[in-house]
């Protein structure tokens, strides 16, 4: 990250961003009709993770205290526009805070306790290619992974316990249920061991635009992580029971291992179920490979299947180029690129 010019001696703005592309393949791709319209090879923005840029701001007051403020935009390099952003400039965050001994104290648009403790329980840190993500933007798409109109609260670390609250009224006048979302997590890691829990509730009728992200679904899940010098095991169990979809049990877990400084491999499956109706389920797996060239710039690539059997669509992948949604039968991708932070 690179510091801007500072205001005061006691406040700072700092520019952060991610910068991600590659190509990639996909053995089927859907139609309009959710059809196999044959493999598809093109270029991908994201392949690994989402580009974005973005601001945070701090200021000390004193006595322990802080403001702060985070703005984050999603960008896609495949033509300069926004990707992964719900249409918006700062479509990713956009919130100002308080924060001190009592915690953290948020508002704005921001991530929900749920979605971030999704990324605590993924073996591949939520990739854009073969992981939970690809899952949750099958189930719920861009709802409760950005929050618009979000007031949270997190506590502070106590003896290894730390927990969030969020609420997000829908702003719909005369009809308080309307777009209502709420979430919360509570989390124990002693750096050893993680044990994780959320929920997220969300209604649907928001006035959020111009993209709504205000699918009514309730998500639950529970998740752990064992931490053995640089081998890392996960495993998850996540609910999604989404109004007029699916009512899917994911069942995932996986392995992220640092073979040397420099190399780190990670791979991980999930076991999809409709429990309306069974005949409707899906694996998924992959694998990924991240070579760092230095502590901003790395080469990876990644290697996933899925296969779908009755109504279920599970896919690959939430980039530009989208096989977020496959047809039944078993599906293969891959995908390489360069990654850089700053």
């Amino acid at each position: 990250m690179m510091s801007l010019g500072l205001a005061r001696a006691q406040s700072s703005v700092t520019l952060y961003g991610i910068v991600d592309a590659g190509l990639q393949y996909a053995s089927q791709t859907p139609n309009t009709k959710g059809q196999n319209a044959g493999a598809t090879y093109a270029f991908t923005t994201s392949g690994n993770g989402p580009s974005l840029f973005g601001l945070i701001g701090k200021e000390d007051l004193g006595g322990g205290y802080r403001a702060t403020f985070n703005l984050e935009s999603g960008i896609s390099l495949a033509n300069g526009g926004f990707a992964s952003s719900n249409g918006n400039l700062w479509g990713r965050q956009a919130w100002v805070g308080l924060e001190g001994n009592f915690g953290k104290f948020r508002l704005g648009e921001q991530n929900s306790p749920f979605f971030l403790t999704l990324i605590d329980s993924d073996p591949r840190h939520f990739s854009t290619f073969g992981s939970g993500i690809v899952i949750y933007g099958d189930n719920a798409g861009f709802t409760g992974s950005v929050n618009s109109n979000a007031i949270t609260y997190s506590s502070p670390k106590l003896w290894g316990f730390e927990g969030s609250a969020m609420f997000a009224p829908g702003g719909v006048a005369g009809n308080f249920q309307a777009g209502k979302q709420w979430s919360g997590s509570l989390k124990y890691d002693n750096g050893t061991l993680l044990v994780n829990a959320a929920i997220y509730d969300g209604n649907a009728g928001g006035t959020v635009t111009p993209i709504p992200t205000s699918t009514a679904f309730l998500g639950r899940t529970l998740g752990m992580a064992y931490r053995l010098g640089t081998v890392t095991a996960k495993l998850s169990f996540v609910s999604y029971k989404v109004a007029g979809g699916f009512n899917n049990n994911i069942y995932g877990g996986g392995l992220d291992w640092y073979v040397l400084p420099t190399v780190d491999i990670n791979g991980g499956v999930w076991v999809t179920s409709d429990r309306s109706d069974t005949t409707n389920h899906s694996v998924m797996g992959a694998v990924g490979v991240n070579y760092l060239l230095s502590k901003r710039t790395s080469l990876y690539a990644q290697f996933g299947a899925v296969n779908n059997h009755g109504a279920m669509n599970t896919g690959l992948s939430l980039t530009t180029h989208s096989i977020l949604n496959e047809v039944p039968g078993t599906t293969y991708g891959a995908n390489v690129g360069i990654r850089q932070t700053f």
